[in-house]
Parts: structure tokens; sequence; C-alpha cells
């Protein structure tokens, strides 16, 4: 039950989905078979048996659960149309966030966020409609994944260096908690193994960050 609830809480279901935005279950998989729409961050395959007065029943059920931010999304291909303006629309908005970021002082080095960034934002692309930016990030969409992104390679990059300095230790803590910010809470059976527990809890506990504000 912790699994539905959480799903429950976090994302839309299929037909959810398709209320919010008004469109038919054969236009959202046409979305999807175009390589435009990000497929579900979960599938589950529910088996319910029942005993009444009136004897046992069984049935099985598929349910596909879907980033809340995905209602949104579908705004934009509808809008757009055609795969390489909402691809365009995706890599603006990666790029504005990245920018934006680093106008904060949330700066990389790393060439991926910037002489690289264009093959770099056909990786994320790709995440993106598997639907694995739905599961991990809180949004699902370009800007959460901009952010996580960024966040995660800094702390990493800290994270493999030993004894940091007070400089590098605040610069974690700033990457941490923006990574918190963006950061899926994850289901439950998936929180030990994380990105969650491995770049935002455990070096809070190890270097002591405290949590964001």
């Amino acid at each position: 039950m912790k699994l539905l609830n959480y799903l429950d809480k976090h994302f839309l279901t299929k037909e959810q989905l398709i209320q919010a935005t008004q469109i038919s279950e054969l236009q959202l998989q046409r979305y999807q078979d175009e390589g435009v729409m990000p497929k579900p961050s979960y599938k589950l395959n529910i088996q319910w048996d029942c005993e009444s007065f009136f004897g046992p029943h069984s049935e099985k059920q598929a349910v596909e659960y879907f980033a809340k931010g995905y209602a949104s999304w579908i705004g934009i291909i509808e809008a757009k149309q055609d795969f390489n303006s909402i691809y365009q629309c995706f890599a603006n908005r990666y790029m504005a966030k990245i920018a934006q970021l680093q106008n904060l002082r949330y700066e990389s080095r790393n060439p991926k966020f910037s002489s690289g960034i264009s093959q770099h934002i056909e990786e994320e692309w790709q995440h993106f409609i598997e639907g694995t930016y739905g599961l991990c990030t809180r949004s699902g969409l370009p800007e959460d994944i901009a952010a996580k992104e960024l966040a995660s390679t800094e702390i990493n990059a800290l994270l493999a260096q030993d004894n940091l300095n007070q400089k590098q230790i605040h610069r974690l803590y700033r990457f941490v908690d923006l990574l918190d910010e963006t950061s899926a809470y994850f289901a439950p059976h998936e929180r030990s193994i994380s990105s969650r527990t491995e770049l935002i809890d455990i070096p809070r506990q190890e270097y002591n960050l405290g949590c964001a504000i």
C-alpha cells in the first residue's frame, strides 16, 4: 500500500492525465509513438482477489503513472505540432535553466554544460522520452531535469575529492539543496538505492550540511 499511496500522491494515472488534458487515449499513444511524449514512469500490474457473500472474485488491472508535469507538456505538443519544434522547445528551456542557475552562481566547468551542451541535451531528451525523469524529478519537465543534472554532476565531482575545505563544503551544501528542490522522493522500495539517498541524504549526514531552508 505504501507504493500505491506514493504514486497516487505524486503522479497522474493515464486516465487522470487524459482527463486533465482533454485528449484521447489514441492521441496519447500517437504522441508516444512519434517520440514527443514521455512513456509512463511506473507501470503496475495489479491483481485483485475479493471474497464476499457471493463468493470469491479475481480481476487484473494494469495502471500507468505519469509525472504531473506532463499535463503541461501535452500542451506544448499540441501548440508546436512537429517534432523539431517540440524538441527545440525542450532544448531552449533546458539551456535557459542552466543559464539562470549559472547566473545564480551555480557554476560548472563540465563541458557538457557549455561546449558539449547540444550532444548532452540530445542524451537528456532520450531519458525524458523514456519516462526516466518523470520518475526521478518532481515535475519531469526540462527545468527540473537541467537543475538535477547540474547539481548531480557537481555533487559527484565534490564527493570524489578528499578532505573538502570550507569553501568546497559550502559549495556542496548549495548543490545538495538545489538537488533536493528538484529531485523526486522516490517510491519506498527505491529510496535506499536512489540518487536522493546517495547525493542528498548521505552527504548531509557526513558533512553535517543540515536541510534546505
